[in-house]
């Protein structure tokens, strides 16, 4: 009956150590497939040190309880999930964001540009209507808040988001200048001549 507590502390200990490498893995493979090689580096050593703690206690242990390999195998499976949310709140990197619009593109194309770092439109026609279709790079963790807003302007566009994973622009530095309006600060056409 003793035992009860030190294997309950031990199978909580693994189910945490699990939860937290696995975590970190999923995070650090996320991070290989968008080319951040010294982050992924940095993570894996993280990963593979948390995991070796985990799986020792595991062996040396497992015996005599399978309830610390059941505590692993249950910290795997919520340390997949604890990885992918945490690397959803962290939202790195940027993303295209293309949109369809028949209707309302002079006014997407406005918002747009104050709050992306880049903006092209293109005119098209669907079905003989008039649209415009406007690719804008935006930060992942701008995209909720841009979607809402576009959605706003127009409610019957089309969009559809896809990872930025290589540019040949910087689209991790400082945006353009916003004044207190919310629009960003720009040159007209005439002085970048």
């Amino acid at each position: 009956m003793d035992a009860i507590g030190p294997r309950m502390g031990a199978a909580l200990l693994i189910f945490c150590l699990r939860i937290l490498d696995v975590s970190i893995g999923t995070i650090r493979t996320i991070f290989v497939v968008e080319g951040r090689i010294k982050l992924s580096v940095l993570l894996g050593i993280f990963e593979v040190f948390i995991w070796l703690t985990a799986v020792t206690q595991v062996l040396s242990r497992a015996t005599s309880s399978p309830l610390l390999m059941t505590a692993f195998a249950l910290g795997f499976a919520g340390g997949n999930a604890v990885g992918i949310l945490v690397e959803r709140r962290l939202a790195l990197g940027s993303v295209i964001v293309r949109i369809i619009s028949s209707s309302s593109a002079p006014e997407l194309d406005q918002y747009l540009r104050g709050h992306c770092q880049r903006v092209i439109a293109f005119s098209g026609t669907e079905q003989g209507r008039a649209t415009t279709l406007l690719y804008a790079i935006v930060r992942r963790k701008q995209l909720r808040a841009l979607v809402t807003e576009i959605k706003r302007i127009d409610p019957k566009l089309f969009y559809a988001v896809e990872p930025l994973r290589e540019s040949n622009i910087d689209t991790l530095g400082p945006l353009p200048h916003r004044p207190a309006g919310g629009r960003c600060s720009r040159r007209s056409e005439s002085s970048r001549r």
